[in-house]
C-alpha cells in the first residue's frame, strides 16, 4: 500500500490516474495534451501508476494504452476507513471522560 500513496502523492500523478480513469484507455501523448507537462514526464508519472498497480498498461506495437486498475485504490480506501473508525473511537471516548469531568 505504500507505493499506492507515494504515487498518489504527486498532483500531477493524480490528475493523470484522474484522466486515465474516466473511461477509455490513454497513450502517454493523449494525456501530454492536456496537461501542461511533456509526453517524456507523463510517461514516467504512469510507469509510477503502473509499479504501485494503479494504471495497466496495452501494448499494441509501438502504441502503449492505459487504463486504471481500481483494486490497489480499494484497499488504501479500506485502510483508511479502518484508521478513521479507530479514531472516531477514541474521540468519542475522549469527549465522553471531558463530559463526565465537567460535571463532576
Amino acid at each position: 500500500m505504500g507505493d499506492v500513496f507515494a504515487a498518489l502523492a504527486d498532483p500531477t500523478r493524480r490528475e493523470v490516474l484522474s484522466m486515465v480513469a474516466q473511461g477509455r484507455a490513454h497513450t502517454a501523448t493523449e494525456l501530454a495534451a492536456s496537461l501542461p507537462v511533456t509526453r517524456q514526464a507523463v510517461s514516467k508519472h504512469l510507469a509510477i501508476l503502473e509499479g504501485a498497480q494503479l494504471v495497466d498498461c496495452e501494448r499494441s506495437g509501438r502504441t502503449a494504452r492505459f487504463h486504471a486498475t481500481p483494486a490497489p485504490l480499494s484497499d488504501a480506501i479500506a485502510w483508511m476507513a479502518e484508521v478513521g473508525g479507530e479514531w472516531d473511537a477514541r474521540l468519542v471516548r475522549l469527549a465522553a471522560a471531558a463530559a463526565q469531568r465537567g460535571s463532576a
